[in-house]
């Protein structure tokens, strides 16, 4: 008899795990269960809050009555029993490393109003919970740890609540800060500042008003009887309207005296006993509209005062306008509210071919292109509905014989009809048109022009590396069919070096287009320049003086040092060649803050930035010169001397690492190059770039390294490598098949991946993916090209490293080498 005492109780989930089959359960019957999980179990089920137990390193699921209410159909009751990845798929990303956590003994996790895209009813769902993942203590269990106790609450419509209250709060603010009135929160008997819009802030003349009392921040408003008002107004608890009311402000000590009329509101504010705390002003600058109301009254009154021959000079007005109505080169028209020409000029006709008998007495919608019409209609609305001139409104109007001619309009709404005008702009809109058109095929002719050079200056190089290649092992083979085995290494030499050429240059492309794979730490400049002088003076000859200025207390920057120490060799080598007769090269360091102005010169975002300059006393360079500075394969240089991708890969590695390169020179006054990098502030690196070499480490002849390469070639000569060496060699041609094994019982020390692998997912996927289960696992990327996506924003993460392809086969052993060994 099967003793499940401890299930008892429970409600509906403490039946169901009563009758439930245990029999053929990986768990087995419940009275051979663990006494902790009988004990979590019994615990949940006699609990009324949403509880649940993940149990075992698959997480065997149990929940109770109360969590059973979040549930739908699909998930209860089959997923009682079943593994938590099995349960909760769509979730597992972000709930399985948690419970990974608990299970390797953590500790206890917490996690508040937690965003949760859950299947329910067969469709996703955005649910919000806020919960706690918990040991359960078994001392059986590996690590003391048997499962984990998950306490629980769904707080999705909280959440939900509390973001359309927070959306509704940020409208009004909006509403607040962009109201086309003014509108200020005046607090307490003091009548203090609390608020006020861009609409106050403008009228009082961008015055310091907040925090201050009327009285005090707008004296002259006080000096009008404008406070008095507020006063009563407090007093009172009634509001107070009022309309084109004058107001006279100076906005500066030294400015005139401004005159306003304002229509506003004095509304007070009060609190739930009904006592008033506050005023809430808001208005409008009605001084336009009285201004013009004032001359209309004395226009009124000019008209009255006309004499006798009033009618004569009426007749006189009208008659030249009559003549303008006839003889204007622009349309012109009379609409009534409907949009029903009334009037319509000769000029219709004369650009559109209409006669005013079509025109008149027809919608001025008939005419207009499909494309023009919404738009028109809203304008149209606007300005019968709201008063609103419409000024050179554009669209397009068909002509009487096919097409459509472009027309700018100005329209006047007044006493519900309106009075247009518009201009023939076709000529205008096809020159404009044809101009773009002409700049379009102008900027496509540059970039092939660019894109020509290159591949040009690619193709004459790689010929020229590929050329020895061939060259040098045909000579080898030679050797060899004559019997003179010794004289081949010299040939092999040969190839080697071209061979390294080649890879320079591949380098140096992949730098000029940003795609390099960097390997960026925290570095001090100063110390890498101290590190490289002894260097950097033997490559530039006793004839140039070399002069080091280092800016105290230099801001740290994150960087890739060697690429950053080959920069700044290009620019002395660059340097030292300008100044055949010899001459003097400074380098610089700097700390720079640059503001939006400063920034937006040099292509950057504004912020702080580190800059290494190189100034020489040379030729210097002409602007013509300058501006092709950073194009491939460009250079001033003779035949032989010079590959014209040095410039470009520093102006690539700078651009790759969220810098940028400055040039300043002038002919015959020498040159400056200044190299500007985002500072890190995280602090400074205390290891200098250049490290002492370290002696080879022996292998121990028990490592199990595995090896994920699609290049059979390549998989096949480095797994030989290895297992030559002494390691236990594993291999995979892809992420799928690499990450199966990864995930299996087989112990490994490393990983050694290419990048870019077929199927599903690629080198830095798998090993993310790897170290969920392996969390220490260490990773060498081999890769010859990586997008920044490879290595995530541009860093690796700890004991991840990357091999630069090609590479030797003693660099490669020796890398291992000191991975395996903690070395780096």
């Amino acid at each position: 008899m099967v003793d499940v005492s401890f299930l008892a109780g429970g409600g509906e989930m403490g039946a169901l795990i009563r009758s439930h089959d245990w029999t053929v359960h990986p768990l087995g019957n419940p009275d051979g269960w663990p006494q902790a999980l009988r004990t979590a179990i019994r615990l949940i089920l006699n609990s009324r809050h949403q509880l649940c137990v993940f149990w075992g390193k698959d997480g065997i699921w149990f929940y109770n009555d109360a969590y059973r209410q979040t549930l739908t159909d699909e998930r209860h009751p089959s997923s009682l029993g079943l593994p938590a990845q099995q349960v909760w798929p769509e979730i597992w990303n972000e709930i399985g490393p948690q419970i990974a956590q608990v299970m390797s003994g953590g500790n206890a996790t917490w996690h508040e109003n937690q965003h949760l895209v859950m299947r329910r009813d067969g469709r996703d769902e955005d649910t919000y919970w806020t919960y706690s993942y918990g040991p359960i203590d078994d001392r059986s269990a590996p690590g003391g740890v048997g499962g984990v106790l998950v306490v629980c609450t769904e707080t999705t419509e909280q959440v939900l609540v509390s973001m359309r209250a927070m959306e509704e709060r940020q409208s009004m603010a909006e509403l607040f800060e962009q109201a086309p009135s003014f509108m200020a929160m005046l607090r307490g008997p003091e009548h203090v500042f609390e608020l006020a819009n861009p609409g106050y802030i403008r009228l009082v003349g961008e015055r310091e008003i907040l925090g201050r009392t009327v009285a005090d921040a707008l004296p002259d408003a006080a000096a009008q009887g404008f406070v008095d008002l507020l006063d009563v107004v407090y007093e009172s608890g009634m509001p107070y309207t009022a309309t084109a009311t004058p107001f006279a402000m100076q906005p500066a000590p030294d400015a005139p005296v401004r005159q306003f009329y304002l229509d506003f509101v004095y509304q007070p504010i009060k609190d739930c006993r009904g006592e008033v705390i506050g005023i809430f002003v808001e208005g409008t600058d009605a001084t336009e509209r009285t201004r013009a109301e004032n001359a209309l009254r004395a226009s009124e009154a000019r008209l009255r005062a006309l004499n006798a021959d009033l009618e004569l000079q009426i007749a006189h007005r009208m008659h030249g306008r009559a003549r303008t109505w006839q003889l204007s080169t622009d349309i012109m028209g009379v609409l009534n509210a409907e949009g029903i020409f009334e009037l319509s000029n000769p000029a219709w006709q004369a650009i559109l071919g209409w006669p005013e008998e079509t025109i008149v007495r027809t919608s001025f919608f008939d005419f207009l292109h499909p494309d023009d019409l919404a738009r028109t209609r809203v304008a149209f609305a606007r300005a019968i509905e709201l008063g609103e001139p419409a000024l050179r409104f554009e669209n397009r109007y068909r002509h009487a014989a096919g097409g459509y001619r472009w027309l700018s309009w100005v329209a006047i709404p007044e006493d519900d009809k309106i009075y247009c005008s518009a201009r023939d702009i076709t000529a205008e809109k096809e020159a404009t048109e044809s101009l773009a058109r002409a700049e379009a095929a102008l900027r496509q002719a540059q970039k092939m022009e660019a894109v020509g050079q290159l591949t040009g200056g690619i193709a004459h190089d790689f010929n020229n590396l590929l050329g020895g290649i061939m060259g040098a092992m045909e000579a080898a083979r030679a050797k060899l069919d004559q019997g003179k085995p010794e004289e081949v290494p010299r040939y092999l030499e040969l190839s080697e070096t071209a061979l390294r050429r080649a890879a320079s240059l591949t380098q140096r492309l992949l730098a000029f287009s940003r795609q390099q794979t960097l390997d960026p730490r925290p570095t001090n400049i100063n110390r890498l320049v101290a590190g490289m002088e002894d260097l950097i003076r033997r490559t530039i000859g006793p004839s140039v003086h070399l002069k080091v200025v280092r800016a105290p207390d230099l801001w740290s920057t994150l960087v890739d040092p060697p690429q950053l120490e080959n920069a700044l060799l290009n620019l002395c080598i660059n340097a030292r060649d300008a100044m055949p007769e010899g001459g003097h090269l400074t380098i610089e360091t700097a700390n720079h803050v640059l503001g939006e102005r400063s920034a937006a010169a040099c292509e950057l975002e504004p912020g702080p930035y580190v800059s290494l300059c190189v100034t020489d006393t040379g030729t210097g360079m002409t602007p013509d010169v300058i501006a092709r500075a950073f194009d491939p394969f460009f250079t001033t240089k003779p035949i032989g001397q010079g590959t014209g991708l040095g410039l470009s890969m520093i102006y690539g590695f700078a651009r790759q690492s969220g810098g940028q390169v400055r040039i300043h020179s002038e002919p015959g006054a020498g040159s400056t190059f200044c190299i500007y990098l985002p500072s890190h502030q995280a602090g400074t690196a205390d290891n200098p770039a250049v490290q002492p070499a370290r002696p080879p480490q022996p292998v121990r002849q028990s490592e199990t390294i595995l090896v994920v390469e699609d290049e059979p070639s390549i998989r096949e000569l480095v797994c030989e490598i290895l297992a030559d060496t002494g390691y236990t060699v594993l291999q995979a041609d892809d992420g799928d098949a690499g990450l199966a094994i990864l995930q299996s019982d087989v112990p490994i020390d490393l990983l050694v991946s290419d990048v870019g692998l077929p199927g599903s997912m690629n080198g830095r996927e798998m090993a993310d993916q790897a170290r969920i289960t392996r969390p220490g696992l260490k990773i060498l990327f081999m890769t010859g090209y990586a997008e920044h996506s490879t290595v995530g924003s541009g860093q690796l993460e700890s004991d991840m490293h990357v091999l630069i392809k090609p590479f030797s086969l003693d660099t490669l052993r020796q890398r291992i080498r000191d991975i395996l060994f903690g070395l780096g």
